[in-house]
């Protein structure tokens, strides 16, 4: 058989053409993947086998002749995506995982969420957050921590369709002066993003011990006055946007998100817990509304518990933020929110708490 790149192409690395291979051929043995590549060097591909095997991008079953290799479900999370690519494919055109994916909570059970260089970058950052920290008096520190706050109201309430301006919702929030033509809902979705904000910054260590029913909690300080349901929806919902189908099941999504609090209570990277959180929460859909806005303040309320400085997303478009989240509900790929989330927390450290 021909190779799977045309001559006119650019040759990828053996190791990224098996994993096309694999993409459109799971399961299938070395020999196989010899033959679709068109070359004659088993021990090559023997070679590029065991390195992908070893980074996790490729999983083998069995054992001798019978082993069958396909890619693993890490290599699935991590995937880089061409975003715009994927989007101009029309809602129904998209292949994607329709139903809650089970296997997703233990795909993200044990896995280094960040690279070593991630890492690196996210540690050298908080570093920097605490020095700058430690020479701000308390006066100056309380007014960094409100502008962070009326920023991630402003951007977390935007995310979800309010047209309330920045200076609009600083107003609302220091003078108590709503904006004309704007409805009584947005004003309280912002100040309802304020209240939970003080309460995390309150009540630091409230998230430490991470619960169904401190969630819960959260999520109605989140929606109050909003004529929205309080507790674990009973109820299917539907997400604009996608054909991706949360769970309907009231006893399914409280085991799930019990599930997902073990999972970020083994987490040892508090990075990890809060991008866990923040991604799960919205994939879980556990309540009838206000379940994106929960899940950034659940997320940024696991940074605090560890004094790690919060994120406000404020300079992340929202369309953009949202297209993110709709990869991760149609392919279990975390990439591209894993993406904003450390850029967004370089911006937050680069802008708040300085001297």
């Amino acid at each position: 058989m021909s190779r799977i790149l045309t001559t006119d192409e650019p040759i990828m690395p053996i190791d990224s053409q098996i994993i096309e291979i694999l993409k459109l051929n799971p399961n299938i043995s070395s020999s196989v993947i010899v033959e679709k590549l068109g070359t004659k060097s088993l021990a090559t591909v023997k070679r590029a086998l065991k390195e992908a095997i070893e980074n996790k991008f490729i999983v083998a079953n069995g054992a001798g002749r019978a082993t069958k290799y396909q890619l693993s479900n890490h290599y699935k999370l991590f995937e880089g995506v061409d975003i715009e690519k994927y989007y101009k494919q029309e809602i129904d055109d998209r292949k994607i995982i329709k139903g809650f994916n089970f296997s997703l909570l233990g795909n993200l059970m044990g896995v280094e969420i960040f690279t070593q260089a991630e890492q690196k970058k996210l540690q050298k950052l908080q570093k920097k957050h605490q020095n700058n920290t430690q020479k701000l008096s308390q006066r100056e520190f309380n007014q960094e921590q409100e502008r962070l706050a009326i920023d991630l109201s402003w951007k977390s309430s935007q995310i979800e369709g309010n047209t309330y301006s920045l200076l609009e919702t600083e107003n609302l929030i220091k003078e108590q002066i709503t904006a004309k033509g704007k409805t009584h809902n947005e004003a309280t979705m912002l100040l309802n993003h304020k209240s939970a904000l003080d309460f995390i910054v309150d009540n630091p260590d409230y998230l430490q011990d991470i619960s169904v029913a401190k969630i819960e909690n959260i999520h109605m300080l989140l929606t109050k006055n909003l004529n929205i349901d309080r507790n674990i929806r009973q109820r299917l919902v539907a997400i604009q946007g996608t054909n991706f189908k949360p769970l309907d099941n009231e006893f399914q999504i409280k085991g799930t998100l019990n599930t997902m609090c073990n999972i970020i209570k083994e987490q040892k990277n508090t990075f990890a817990a809060a991008l866990i959180a923040l991604v799960l929460i919205s994939y879980i859909q556990p309540f009838s509304d206000g379940n994106k806005r929960t899940a950034r303040i659940v997320s940024n309320a696991i940074l605090i518990s560890q004094k790690i400085c919060p994120l406000s997303y404020r300079t992340v478009d929202s369309l953009d933020y949202k297209k993110a989240m709709l990869l991760f509900y149609e392919q279990n790929n975390i990439s591209v929110i894993k993406d904003i989330f450390v850029g967004q927390f370089a911006f937050a450290v680069k802008t708040y708490f300085q001297t």
